[in-house]
């Protein structure tokens, strides 16, 4: 099957053993790769009740297609997993030459199950695999990890780390490669460390096969001229995420104080002009040709970043105002392995409880001292660290304060505020692993584009589709920045795989994999009840700029919520239809 290797690596952990098997190409044809394969790979071999720490629970690093070919913004690895956050399904993805060298190494995924009894690492040089002791390792920093296992090796080896975080199971711990780049969300990092594995070490000299490879050259080329290269995408370029603080600052919906406000006076410190001027140079993954990274430096902190989603969440959100700060805080996530979202958003709620004198934390907001410390806390699980480890939701539930932790389904909001983009809203509340950004972001219509933000009419069918697409792409494991069509993606991998690929089939596949993965979460007992929003969002209006006065009703959001679940073919618990499994091939 052109564009897939048509084999995986199962690795063993519990009996140490390894062992190759051929890919599921049913389910490559239904799930593409990457997210989608990757869930396909968890439901059926991960039954309901696991527990996501437990040996049973699987970590799979996924590949796609056009993995290791030509495509632009292909490199990216998908990894799934069961989330210790709240139990669901969990798909990230991370940047960097990881799933470049896996696949070159000859495999299409790399599935690891059970636990080992000490610290270990896996090493995959192409055929070769081995699983080698890591108690050296075990307890560095994610970039220590890494610097080490390169001198070894070598350069040109990628490396995927945990920090101390992981290795503590903190519910929000990531995975590291390239030493910048992070898997983040939902807890992959603390799933790793579960499984006492602290690395995967891996370089792969292959290559993989194009069906047509002068067709998918001219394909890709035309794409790359007329498509890519364009003002629409080069955004990313020129000033990557941090562009968009400016364009949450004039909509009002810059998370500001834990959610309180929508406008943040200082927001010029952290814009995209203050970190161009902090800029040293860009980086992009293998294969990019956008280049989004910022390499920055502010004093002896360095970091690829910080990303819109730092700046705000744990910029403006806790009141931070000085960029350097936010740099160190982020280098500080980075070295321990933490989720700079799920952190900053766990400690601007420690910081309402706080000045609210619900509970004293003894930290408050714009107290930059104190939080650029907590990071190396949270991860080793020492003094405020061991309570702000547990994430907002949980730390609610045991000192109080729920209406206002920001979350749904135990994940921390990303940085758009939902009374400013309804349709957002309904995003965070349907995202298959809680409250995130990447499963669809109508906002760029709501609130940046030419759309009413203050409506429900049309959010439902924008919010679906907009889902559809997003599984689709990140399945084939194209980059979120490159802002392409169906029929071009359709196009791409048509000339990559030599059979006929069309848009519709594509979107379909998007559905497909979405309901999948509602499936996953539905058996794990995830019903409406569970597609909520925190009160404040409903019953507390922000309180400045062009948003002020502005809630998201709960009623309307109900309306919105019912229609969402009809038009997929849902009943009224959120849960697929008969009738929808069976036209999706899901039976």
């Amino acid at each position: 099957m052109a564009g897939y290797q048509d084999l995986v690596l199962r690795v063993n952990l519990t009996t140490g053993k390894v062992a190759t098997e051929s890919l599921n190409k049913e389910w490559a044809r239904d799930f593409l790769g990457g997210k989608g394969l990757g869930i396909k790979y968890l439901y059926e071999e991960v039954g309901p009740g696991v527990e996501a720490l437990s040996p049973e629970n699987k970590l799979i690093f996924m590949t796609g297609p056009f993995t290791g070919t030509i495509v632009p913004c292909s490199g990216k690895l998908g990894i799934i997993t069961k989330s210790p956050l709240n139990g669901y399904i969990l798909d990230c993805s991370i940047g960097g030459s990881a799933a470049v060298e896996i696949k070159r190494a000859g495999y299409d995924a790399v599935i690891v199950e059970g636990k080992s009894d000490y610290p270990v690492y896996l090493l995959i040089e192409d055929g070769q695999v081995e699983l080698k002791e890591a108690g050296d390792y075990w307890g560095l920093c994610c970039h220590d990890t890494e610097e080490k296992l390169k001198k070894v090796y070598g350069d040109d080896y990628s490396v995927l780390s945990i920090g101390p975080a992981g290795e503590n199971l903190v519910a929000y711990a990531c995975i590291t490669s390239d030493l910048y780049r992070q898997a983040g969300r939902g807890g992959v990092g603390a799933v790793m460390g579960s499984k006492m594995l602290k690395a995967v070490v891996v370089k792969g000299t292959g290559a993989v096969r194009a069906a047509d490879a002068k067709k998918l050259m001219d394909v890709t080329y035309n794409a790359y001229k007329n498509d890519l290269l364009t003002d629409t995408n080069l955004w990313a370029y020129t000033d990557g995420t941090p562009m968009i603080v400016e364009l949450s600052q004039t909509t009002g919906i810059l998370p500001t104080r834990n959610f309180q406000q929508g406008t943040f006076d200082q927001f010029a410190n952290i814009k995209s002009e203050a970190v161009a001027a902090a800029r040293e140079a860009k980086k992009g993954c293998v294969s990019c040709g956008l280049g989004c990274g910022n390499f920055t430096r502010v004093g002896e902190a360095v970091v690829e970043g910080p990303e819109y989603e730092t700046l705000s969440i744990a910029g403006s959100n806790c009141g931070i105002n000085d960029l350097g700060a936010i740099v160190k805080f982020n280098a500080n996530c980075d070295a321990f392995g933490l989720d700079t979202i799920s952190a900053g958003g766990t400690i601007a709620f420690a910081m309402e409880m706080t000045e609210k004198g619900i509970y004293d934390f003894g930290i408050r907001f714009g107290d930059a001292d104190k939080y650029v410390e907590l990071p190396e806390l949270i991860a080793k699980r020492e003094g405020l660290g061991a309570e702000l480890a547990l994430g907002a939701k949980k730390l609610a539930e045991k000192y109080g304060g729920i209406e206002f932790a920001m979350q749904v389904k135990g994940l921390e909001f990303p940085g758009y505020d939902p009374r400013g983009a309804w349709g957002m809203g309904l995003a965070y509340a349907t995202a298959p692993r809680g409250a995130c950004h990447m499963s669809a972001w109508p906002v760029a219509d709501e609130a940046y584009g030419e759309g009413n933000p203050f409506t429900i009419e049309g959010k439902a069918e924008m919010v679906k589709d907009l889902q559809h697409y997003n599984a689709a792409k990140f399945s084939l494991i194209l980059c979120d920045f490159w802002a392409l069509s169906f029929d071009i993606m359709a196009e791409m991998l048509s000339a990559l795989l030599g059979e006929e690929v069309t848009a519709q089939s594509l979107e379909q596949a998007g559905e497909r994999i979405f309901n999948l993965a509602r499936l996953f979460n539905t058996r794990e007992g995830l019903s409406a009840k569970d597609d909520v929003l925190p009160a404040r969002i409903h019953r507390h209006p922000l309180a400045t700029g062009s948003t002020e006065g502005k809630t998201l009703p709960e009623e309307e959001f109900i309306k919105m919520l019912l229609e969402y679940y009809s038009i997929r073919g849902w009943d009224n618990n959120g849960v697929p239809s008969g009738e929808k499994l069976q036209e999706l091939g899901l039976r």
